[in-house]
């Protein structure tokens, strides 16, 4: 009986076919090496270190998007001298993962002496048998790229500016009334606001996905960074790299593409991004600073830009308020030195910003003379009072972190570091107290960078100190002070009194004396022209007052150009060239060239009579548009002019010769727009007359077919002569009769 079921069963599974379903269920087992890849370029090591060296492989791996684990690195050992042979194999699992590890990791600096080269096990016998026959390849067309500083090129030399309203963004060419025009506008180019990078060449939107930028003619896109719910972006200042932030913690889902351009896991829970603009790279993630002791429930708002770049683009640093400054290293954003700068109490720092001359000494190259170098950066750094210890200002070289300057503070509430932007001084604005701590005051410690010593001079002022700002590439200063009880509680509809002073460096005493003060002004902000000399002082963001005031502060310099022998007194060159009104300003600037101020009302500030306007620098009105839903007004930077000192001193000695051409220009616009008005005129009249002209024929063509008579068809009976007397009085002579 069993053998007659085994015989059954034996015959039933000949009969039925399972085909499709081991097709269906069938499992491939990988034999192959397509998941696997050789890394050359690790550090030798003896047995000792294996561990620390497969930890440390595994997490740069990992923090490009390819996740592998320590147990899937094998490690070639030479038995005899018992230390690896330089390289490794990796099993990525899949060939998906193993093909992206190798475009991802190849090339990657492991540290400063290794550098990762990776190919696919499976190449190498492919590279083996490769047929060497030369085959010529095919050539591609040459497609040029747009120059991204094509603007500059503008040979008519105007300046562009950004507009944003409503979702419609344009990009405006300025210039002189017939040269203004639209170089570009799109819908929706952004749903946050627009940006311009420090030097111009590029155009930043902000989206929900990321950043993206753009440039060119075309306005063609040229990067894009994936920072989901990006807020707020800082460039450095040579546009190497671009700094994002959000509110919302990063997040990596499980479907998010890898790669370099992308965040791993590592990155999960922090909010600021570091990218590298010309490769689109992620080079490093950070959390949002927390303040040391800070009360969870008191909301403090955050310091923005998070990291400060050093002028060179060489180091990017963040301050852990109360603990250090951490600076790191580019391109790798290595922590330099491999330790932060630790600094009890330290609550903020700036850089100091490089000179024309240190940029160009920066290019170039360094002399073989012994002990010629080129110039360290410079950083400054304040602390407050703590225990028996004064508020101290340091300044530092860095990287060799020699310390400078010190200079002691008492009494200190708070300071602000205000560098100026040649690095030729720095001004702290010290905010001090009363010892009963009942009233503040303000001194102003400034610090001269370029002398021997660093000699600091301070200006001692009573009132408390709202606004500061340097003259651009000068020796000037102008503050906001204002002594005004309602200044620590402003309400609305409260203007705010206020003095503004203008000091300048004097040489003969090396200190800083006092030019001139404008009092009860209720000015609260100061906006120099990036030429310097030209000065605005503008009450923005009050709802009562909105006035601007344009200053020259060298008015009496074209007289000493013309040979005069002018007296001068102390701050005497002082003048007000004019003054404007913008209801409701929250917005000024200059354009590049000095020549031109842009001021605005934002939506996003109010909306009663939003728009912008155009002034020149004696505060004639050029142009003014009221625009509803009006947000952003952005002039374009420049970047540093390519011509020498020597080249820049020929123009300016040669400068009538060339205005000779401008004149010209001028003329002939002149001639052209008058031509055209002429022209203009004679078609309207030429018009007219042929609608007068046929207006009498068709009125003679009705009165004929009425039968009516026209004008100047009279009989000769029916003419009628009229005659009219005209008195006229020749002489009239009074006599008196006497009866």
């Amino acid at each position: 009986m069993a053998s007659l079921n085994g015989t059954l069963h034996n015959s039933i599974d000949d009969e039925l076919d399972f085909s499709d379903i081991e097709a269906k269920y069938r499992v491939d087992f990988d034999d192959g090496f397509d998941s696997i890849i050789v890394v050359d370029g690790v550090p030798v090591i003896d047995r000792s270190k294996l561990d620390k060296l497969l930890a440390k492989i595994s997490k740069e791996f990992s923090r490009k998007g390819a996740v592998i684990k320590q147990d899937d690195i094998f490690v070639p050992w030479d038995d005899k001298a018992g230390k690896s042979k330089g390289f490794i194999f990796v099993d990525l699992g899949n060939p998906d993962a193993a093909a992206f590890a190798a475009g991802a990791m190849n090339g990657h600096p492991f540290d400063a002496k290794h550098t990762f080269r990776i190919n696919r096990f499976t190449d190498i016998e492919r590279y083996a048998s490769i047929d060497e026959t030369y085959v010529e390849p095919a050539v591609e067309e040459y497609r040029p790229k747009e120059h991204l500083r094509a603007w500059l090129a503008d040979s008519q030399g105007r300046d562009q500016y950004v507009t944003y309203r409503g979702d419609d963004v344009e990009i405006h060419w300025h210039g002189k009334p017939s040269q203004c025009e639209i170089a570009y506008a799109k819908k929706n180019w952004t749903e946050l606001y627009a940006s311009w990078s420090p030097l111009g060449t590029y155009f930043a939107t902000l989206f929900r996905q990321g950043v993206r930028l753009w440039g060119g003619p075309s306005w063609e896109p040229q990067h894009r960074f994936a920072h989901p719910l990006v807020k707020l972006i800082d460039f450095s200042p040579c546009e190497n790299y671009i700094v994002t932030w959000s509110h919302d913690p990063i997040s990596v889902p499980a479907n998010l593409p890898q790669g370099p351009e992308f965040f791993s896991p590592e990155d999960e829970g922090n909010n600021i991004a570091v990218w590298e603009i010309k490769s689109g790279h992620l080079l490093r993630t950070f959390p949002t600073t927390a303040y040391e002791n800070e009360d969870p429930a008191m909301k403090k708002q955050m310091q923005w830009p998070a990291l400060k770049w050093s002028s060179d683009d060489k180091f990017v640093a963040r301050v852990t308020p109360g603990q250090h400054i951490s600076v790191y290293e580019l391109p790798t954003m290595g922590l330099h030195d491999k330790k932060s700068l630790k600094i009890e109490g330290v609550v903020d720092f700036e850089w100091c910003p490089h000179g024309e001359k240190d940029k160009e000494d920066a290019e170039k190259p360094v002399k073989a003379e012994k002990g010629a170098k080129k110039r360290e950066n410079m950083l400054a750094y304040w602390t407050p009072e703590v225990a028996n210890q004064p508020a101290r200002v340091t300044l530092i070289n860095f990287p060799s972190r020699t310390v400078l300057r010190q200079k002691n503070l008492f009494n200190v509430t708070e300071c602000k570091l205000h560098w100026q932007n040649q690095g030729d001084f720095l001004c702290v604005k010290v905010d001090r107290h009363t010892k009963t701590k009942k009233s503040i005051f303000c001194n102003l410690e400034i610090f001269r960078v370029r002398e021997k010593d660093y000699p600091v001079e301070v200006v001692e002022l009573k009132d408390t100190v709202t606004d500061f700002s340097w003259e651009p590439k000068g020796e000037r200063f102008a503050i906001v002070s204002s002594n005004d009880p309602n200044l620590g509680n402003p309400g609305p509809g409260i203007t705010i009194k206020t003095d503004i002073s203008f000091y300048q460096l004097d040489r003969t005493k090396n200190d800083f004396k006092l030019l001139r003060t404008l009092t009860s002004r209720t000015s609260n902000t100061i906006r120099w022209s990036p030429r310097g000399r030209h000065v605005v002082l503008a009450t923005v963001g009050s709802s009562t007052k909105s006035e601007l005031e344009f200053w020259d502060l060298d008015f009496n310099t074209e007289e000493r150009r013309e040979g005069q022998n002018v007296k001068e007194e102390w701050g005497s060159g002082i003048q007000q060239l004019g003054s404007a009104d913008h209801y409701g300003v929250t917005d000024v600037e200059w354009d590049p060239s000095g020549r031109y101020l842009a001021t605005s009302a934002s939506a996003w500030r109010h909306t009663l009579e939003n728009g912008y306007a155009i002034w020149d620098f004696r505060g004639q009105e050029l142009e003014k548009l009221i625009l509803d839903r009006f947000k952003q007004f952005i002039w374009r930077p420049r970047p540093r002019s390519l011509l020498t000192k020597e080249q820049q001193r020929q123009i300016r000695k040669n400068l009538r010769e060339y205005s000779r051409a401008f004149d010209e220009e001028d003329a002939a616009e002149e001639s052209n727009v008058s031509a055209e008005l002429i022209a203009h005129r004679k078609r309207l009249l030429d018009e007219w007359n042929a609608w007068r002209a046929r207006c009498k024929r068709d009125i003679a063509e009705e009165k004929r077919s009425r039968g009516l008579k026209l004008n100047g068809e009279h009989h000769e009976e029916e003419k009628e002569e009229i005659e009219e007397w005209i008195d006229e009085v020749i002489e009239q002579i009074e006599e008196e009769v006497v009866e």
